[in-house]
C-alpha cells in the first residue's frame, strides 16, 4: 500500500494516499463533539447540552487533545483510507514551524503504539510547500486559521533563526470581521460559522492602504441574507479582513505587516541567499485566496525597502488550482514518493530500539 500523508491544522485535517498533482481525498473538521463521561463537569460550554462538548484537537496549529487525535486519526486511516488493523501502512505527517520536541515526540509514539505503523516520517509545512511548486529554496507564508508562519527554506532546509510565528490566524479574522459586521448590523445577531462563509464570499483586499480609505468612506454595500431569513447589510467590512494583515494595528498588535516581516526575516539569512529566497516566495493557506491579496502582496513588495523586490511562485501548470489550500499536503504527498522506497523513514525496529527520540535523528 502506498504511504499516507496527513496536514493536520487548527481548522482542518486533510489525508489521503501520497498523489502529488492532486487534492487530498479527505478534508475533515479537527474540531469534534466528545460525549461527556457520567459525572465529568462540562465547563460550561452554554450549549444547553450537558451530554456532549465540542473539542478542539489542534489549537494554533499544536495538538491540544491528544485523545481526540487518536479518534480522529483512527477514523480516517481505518473507516476513511481502509487500513485494517494489523495491517498498518506508511504515514507521513506535516508539520508546523517551531513544532515542540515533545510534540514530535507524543506523535511518533502514538503512530507506532497504538496505530502500529510500519514507518513514519514527518517533515515541515514550509519545505513540502515549496515541494508542491518545484523549489527546494525560497519562503512561505502560511497564513493558517490559528497562526501564521514566516518562513526562508534554504537547501530543502527551515531557516528556524530567521522564520517567525504569530499567534493570529484566519480565527481571528473572521472575528475581526463579526465585530464589524455587529456594529453595522447592530439588531441582527450573526452566529460565527454565517461570519466565517460571508469572509469566503465577501472578503477583498484593497490595491494599497489609498484604496482602503477610500472604500472606508465609499464602498457599495451589499445586502446578504442569513441561513435565518435575517438580511444583514455588508459594506466596507469586506475591505477590513485582508488589510489587517498589512495594518496589524487593526487587530491590536504592534507588529509590522507581512511583507515587512518577511524582508526582515530574509536579512537575518546570509546576503548571498537574499534573492533566491526573496524572489520565490510562496502564499500558502486559505486566506491567501482570498480576492485581491496576491495582488497587494506584490504591491506592497514592490514598495519594499528591501534591495531585493520580494517576488511570488507560479504554480506548475499542471497542480491543482487549490494549491495554495493544501501545499503543505502535496508537498507531502511528493517527499512521500522519495523518503519511503529509499528508506530514509523511521523504520518500526528503530522505533523499538531508541524510542520517541529517534524523531529528531530521522526527521530533521
Amino acid at each position: 500500500m502506498e504511504a499516507v500523508v496527513v496536514d493536520y491544522g487548527s481548522k482542518l485535517l486533510k489525508a489521503g494516499i501520497a498523489s502529488p498533482d492532486q487534492d487530498p481525498p479527505y478534508i475533515i473538521p479537527t474540531k469534534m463533539k466528545r460525549v461527556l463521561e457520567e459525572g465529568e463537569e462540562t465547563g460550561g460550554d452554554g450549549t444547553g447540552n450537558d451530554e456532549e462538548v465540542m473539542v478542539d484537537t489542534v489549537v494554533r496549529g499544536f495538538v491540544s487533545d491528544w485523545d481526540a487525535m487518536e479518534d480522529l486519526l483512527h477514523h480516517v486511516l481505518y473507516t476513511n483510507i481502509g487500513w485494517e488493523i494489523g495491517d498498518e501502512g506508511q504515514i507521513l505527517f506535516t508539520e508546523p514551524l517551531f513544532t515542540p520536541k515533545y510534540l514530535r515526540e507524543q506523535l511518533v509514539q502514538l503512530m507506532f503504539e497504538t496505530f502500529n505503523v510500519s514507518g513514519f516520517y514527518a517533515s515541515e509545512q514550509a519545505v513540502l510547500s515549496l515541494y508542491a511548486v518545484g523549489r527546494i529554496s525560497g519562503c512561505t507564508i502560511d497564513i493558517g486559521h490559528g497562526k501564521i508562519d514566516v518562513a526562508p527554506v534554504c537547501e530543502g532546509a527551515v531557516h528556524h533563526i530567521a522564520s517567525k510565528r504569530f499567534e493570529i490566524g484566519g480565527v481571528d479574522l473572521t472575528n475581526l470581521l463579526a465585530q464589524e459586521l455587529q456594529k453595522s448590523n447592530p439588531l441582527v445577531n450573526i452566529d460565527i460559522s454565517d461570519v466565517e462563509k460571508i469572509k469566503e464570499l465577501y472578503a477583498k483586499c484593497a490595491s494599497d492602504q489609498i484604496e482602503f480609505e477610500k472604500m472606508q468612506n465609499s464602498c457599495p454595500p451589499e445586502q446578504h441574507t442569513l441561513p435565518d431569513g435575517q438580511v444583514i447589510t455588508i459594506g466596507k467590512e469586506r475591505y477590513i479582513v485582508g488589510e489587517a494583515l498589512f495594518q496589524p494595528q487593526i487587530l491590536g498588535l504592534e507588529e509590522y505587516g507581512i511583507v515587512e516581516q518577511l524582508v526582515s526575516g530574509v536579512s537575518n539569512v546570509a546576503s548571498e541567499y537574499h534573492r533566491q529566497l526573496l524572489e520565490n516566495t510562496m502564499l500558502c493557506g486559505g486566506t491567501a485566496a482570498m480576492t485581491g491579496f496576491e495582488k497587494r502582496f506584490q504591491s506592497e513588495a514592490n514598495v519594499s525597502a528591501s534591495a531585493i523586490r520580494p517576488a511570488l511562485v507560479k504554480p506548475p501548470e499542471y497542480m491543482p488550482e487549490n494549491l495554495a489550500r493544501n501545499s503543505a499536503w502535496m508537498g507531502g504527498a511528493i517527499l512521500a514518493k522519495v523518503v519511503f522506497p529509499q528508506n530514509q523513514h523511521v523504520t518500526k525496529g528503530e522505533y523499538d530500539e531508541t524510542g520517541p527520540a529517534i524523531v529528531h535523528k530521522k526527521c530533521f
